[in-house]
């Protein structure tokens, strides 16, 4: 596997090999100590899958007490992922990294624990799926609002399907107050 460093610390593009023919692929989407010597040494405790339709949008997520690294890819159809900084003491505070993930290639991108994460939907449907590295609080869930103007993240649609939750989001710098 290729392992590419983004400009925020901790946050890598992963390109597995896929091994294919003309009777389909094959490709590991985890093996514990490649992806150590890689960096990402903390355990995974919770896989999730969702699935959404074009246009939706999903973040900007995080935990406030329990933050969860994650692994992200796309099991069936192409999203834009998206990672935000929003670790106060980095260097990188508010900026964000984006990458298209598909069905094709099968990158993965890892999140580690401290930044918002959000995606949203390019193709007619996409199977998210992820591993954690801490289990889902919902009471202990934050999120960022997805066009906070300061972040400036360039999705790929101007008017996303969000919900309410989404929509009604904090900016980044009232989450600082």
């Amino acid at each position: 596997m290729e392992v590419l460093q983004t400009h925020i610390a901790g946050v890598l593009l992963i390109k597995p090999h896929v091994f294919g023919d003309n009777r389909g692929f094959f490709l590991e989407t985890f093996q514990q100590e490649r992806y150590r010597s890689a960096g990402i040494a903390l355990p995974f405790v919770q896989d999730n899958r969702s699935r959404s339709r074009k246009g939706i949008l999903r973040g900007l997520h995080f935990q406030r007490q329990h933050p969860q690294g994650k692994l992200v890819s796309v099991a069936r159809g192409r999203v834009f992922d998206v990672a935000v900084d929003i670790r106060p003491e980095s260097p990188t505070f508010g900026q964000w990294f984006g990458a298209v993930l598909d069905d094709e290639k099968h990158h993965q991108l890892w999140v580690p624990p401290g930044l918002a994460h959000g995606f949203c939907v390019l193709s007619d449907v996409a199977d998210f799926v992820y591993k954690c590295t801490d289990f889902y609080y919902s009471e202990d869930e934050g999120s960022v609002r997805w066009d906070d103007p300061e972040i400036g993240i360039g999705w790929p649609f101007e008017e996303p399907i969000l919900s309410e939750k989404d929509a009604k989001a904090p900016l980044l710098r009232d989450l600082f107050l």
